[in-house]
This record gives structure tokens, sequence and C-alpha cells, in this order.
């Protein structure tokens, strides 16, 4: 179909609220209908349309964004020895830029089926590691991005995702949300505890189970973020949680020269070539957690949309490539995000059954609004608010897609081995290891490993698995082995 045509189909065939029984019908109908255009003009009305369902992922976008790039900057800003006040600056930098420049101009307007580019969590626990190896911000990021722009033009990206069955990518999704989940209790009782009030987590907690069961029976999950978030934060306030808003408004140094000056920002300088050579493996590592990630999010949307929406669903491939782009430029503008698929964005989307552009506009829209008010960012990172909406907006959706997708077949044994094998290291090991025994056809379904021919059943996959495993043997992510490499040593 040519982008007129498709064009034109949308605006053809699209059929106003009042031509079906329910909404649910209606927000279906849309994604059916909807023929977003790659890499050319979608414009707003004329492409796809506002509703207000759109508002909840934004919500949780914006909650995530503030949450995530608060850890990863605050994770650089630690042993650099940087202040409280450049984390909250660089934060709002790295929400201006990802808002205008991407986020917007990406997601809503140049490529709809692009998710938007968001941040990575898992790589939160390895910048200690990174910084005290000799590892620079901007190096790791300019590598990140180049190394993810190869994977995701070369169309890397969705050849690693066919060669994940089911099972594993089920498996996969109910390790993340099973560890989510915990963490984020362990996160609230540990926040309550530190002032004596351990008993508001567990009335949080337990009001949000209830709410999230209510909102299944009457199926209107959807609403989980914004009426759970609302409920944990009104309950927490009143059985007397702590909580002022400190983060005034305002606009942040928005010079690169600032930010990447010796005695200013990050008072590093620019790198030289031993930053790079420090962030190699850290960089070859990062951009191989994008495949599993990426994949899980494509898959958590197959499978809440209904049939013959395939045009609409997040393209893995062109999600890498704005994902690099968003990372290089946005590294070399001085933001500390390290990049990857919005999680936070994508799972509460998909619940609420609408397509990515227009969501991604109004995403946009409050990041910026945040960044310059200010006031917003303390509300969003409040415990109570931030662990209900990452619980019932991320976390426990991924464990209901994970069941659903390891119901049929022989697809238990490949989850109980992805996640036994991540539980041992992390999930990248588990994702590469299990990839390569399910499709040797020693778990799981033993004729889909011979359908996949000798390249797709063990030449790539042990490639992947034996690269990735040279990379942690480096930089000593197996548990009980030392750093292979003396550089990555930490005494």
């Amino acid at each position: 179909m040519t982008d007129n045509n498709a064009n034109n189909s949308y605006l053809s065939d699209r059929k106003p609220r009042s031509h079906f029984a329910t909404r649910r019908e209606y927000l279906e109908h849309e994604l059916q209908v909807m023929a977003p255009r790659r890499w050319r003009p979608n414009l707003p009305f004329r492409d796809y349309r506002f509703e207000w369902e759109d508002l909840v992922p934004a919500m949780a976008a914006t909650i995530g964004k503030v949450v995530m790039v608060a850890a990863i900057v605050a994770a650089f800003a630690g042993p650099l020895g940087l202040s409280k006040e450049f984390v909250t600056e660089n934060v709002r930098f790295e929400m201006i830029i990802a808002a205008l420049l991407f986020v917007i101009l990406i997601s809503g307007f140049l490529n709809p089926t692009s998710n938007l580019a968001g941040t990575h969590g898992p790589l939160i626990p390895m910048i200690p590691l990174i910084v005290a190896s000799g590892g620079h911000p901007m190096a790791l990021g300019i590598m990140i991005g180049v190394l993810g722009f190869i994977l995701g033009i070369t169309r890397g990206g969705s050849l690693l995702a066919r060669l994940t069955s089911n099972g594993v990518c089920g498996g996969l999704l109910l390790y993340l949300g099973f560890i989510g989940v915990t963490s984020q209790i362990g996160r609230l009782f540990t926040w309550a505890e530190g002032f004596d009030k351990g008993y508001i987590a567990f009335v949080v907690v337990l009001l949000t189970i209830v709410m999230y069961a209510w909102l299944e029976h009457v199926k209107m999950r959807w609403l989980a973020i914004p009426l759970g978030s609302l409920i944990a934060g009104v309950v927490a306030f009143a059985l007397g949680a702590p909580f002022e808003f400190v983060t005034e408004p305002g606009i942040p140094n928005m010079n690169p020269a600032y930010w990447w000056g010796e005695t200013t920002g990050w008072q590093l300088g620019l790198p030289d070539i031993y930053s790079f050579m420090a962030v190699a493996p850290f960089a070859v590592l990062a951009v191989a957690m994008w495949s599993p990630d990426f994949l899980g999010h494509q898959v958590f949307q197959k499978l809440n949309y209904p049939p013959k929406t395939e045009r609409v669903v997040m393209d893995i491939d062109d999600t890498m490539v704005s994902a690099s782009a968003r990372q290089v430029v946005g590294t070399a503008l001085g933001g500390g995000n390290i990049a990857s698929s919005w999680g936070t964005y994508i799972v509460p989307a998909a619940i609420a059954k609408r397509p990515i552009a227009a969501g991604a506009v109004l995403t946009g829209v409050l990041c910026l609004v945040t960044a310059v008010w200010g006031y917003p960012m303390d509300l969003a990172v409040w415990p109570p608010v931030l662990s209900v909406a990452l619980m019932v907006g991320v976390f426990l959706p991924l464990l209901e897609a994970g069941m659903q997708m390891t119901r049929k077949g022989k697809t238990t044994e490949s989850a109980a081995i992805v996640i036994f094998s991540s539980a041992l290291v992390n999930p990248v090991f588990g994702w590469s290891l299990t990839v390569l025994l399910d499709n040797l056809g020693l778990i799981g379904c033993k004729e889909r490993g011979k359908e996949l021919g000798h390249i797709g059943r063990w030449i790539i996959p042990g490639i992947v698995f034996v690269i990735l495993c040279v990379v942690m043997l480096a930089i000593g992510m197996f548990p009980g082995i030392e750093p292979m490499v003396d550089a990555f040593r930490v005494d």
C-alpha cells in the first residue's frame, strides 16, 4: 500500500464513536484502520486522532522518565562527586531533549511505529563499575548509539526476535515482571520504615491489589496508573507520610559546552581514546540487552491489540534506529541518559489499546511541562506514587503477558530455563542461553528448531551467546568469578 493510499484508507475507513456499541470496539477499530507512514509526515486528525485514553500512557511515561533518568544520572554523579542539584538540572535537560527532538518529532510525526526512546534501566547497576574503570558518559553514549544504529539498520533486532520462541519470551516477561513487583514492594517498605510507619506501605499495596482486581473485573485496567497513583498518594499522605515540593520552576542550561566543560557540568571535558576503550564492553552489553527488551514490548502490544493491527505494532529495528539517534544526540548535547525502548509508555498504551503516535505527542508535552514547572518532578518520584505506577502500569502487565505466552505447547520448558538462568546471572545471559538451547531442540518444541536451518538454529544464537559471555567475563558479571580484564577489577 502506498503512503497516499494508506492515508486515504484511514480517512475513508474510520468511523466515529457513535457507530459502535462500546468504547472498546471503537478503540479497536481505530487500531485496525490506522495506516501510519514510515519516515514520512504523520499529522494529527489526518493520520491519527487523540483520545482521552492517550493521557494514561503519557502520565505513566512521564513518571517513569523522571525516575529512570534521575537514577541513571545519579549513578554517574555519585562516583564522580557531583551534587544533587546537578542531577536535577541534567534530568530536566534530558526531558526537554527527549520531548522536543525525539518523542514528538519521531514517534509522533515521522514514524509512529517507532516506540519512544526511553531509558536503559538494566544498565544502572553497572554504571559505578563503568566510572571506576575510566569510562566517560559521552564515550559510552556515543558507542551505544553507533552499535545500536548498526544493529537496527541491518535489521538485526528483528532477526534476533524471530529466533526467540514464545516460551523464551514468555519466561523473560515472567522473570522481569516478578523481579519488578517484588523490588518495588521492597522499596516501598524500606521508605515507610525509614520514618517508622511501615504499615503505610502495607496499606498502600493492599489497596492497590484490590483496586487492580476490581479494574480487571470491570475491564478498565487501563485506568490502573492514574487511579492507583491517586489512591496511593492520598492514602499515604493521609496516614502521615512526609511530602513537600522542593523543585522550583526553571529552565536548565542548554549549552553543550557547559555540560562537557572541564570545570562545569560533568567536569570531565571531552573523552579520549582510552575512554572509548574502557566503555566498549559495556556498550556491547547494553545494545545486546535491547533485543529481549524490545521484543518483550512488541509482544505485549500484539497480545493486547485485536487482529489486523500489524500496521500499528512497534517496529523493532526502527525503534533501535531512533533510540540510537536519540542516544548520540542527547549525549553530544550533554545529557546523561542511556537510551532504550520506553517500557513505561508502550505497556500502558497497549493496555489502553492506543497506537504510539497520539500518546507520544502528549508524553512530549507532559515532559516539557514537568521539566520547566519542576514541582511535578517531586510528585513523580514520591515513593508511593512511583512504586504503584510502576507495579500496575508495567510489572503486573508483564507478568500477565508472560503467563499468556506460556499456556500452550511446550513453552513451559523454555520459560522455566530462561527464568532459572536469568536468576543465575542476568536476563541477557538467560535469554541468550535459552534461545540457543531452545533452537537446538534440547528444550521446547523440537520441530521449531528443525525449521530454522543451521544459521537460525545454532550459528547465530551460538555466536551471540559466546560474544555476550566473553563480554560478561571480561567485566566480571558472572557471580563468583573475578573480571578477566584487570582494568575492570575494583578493589
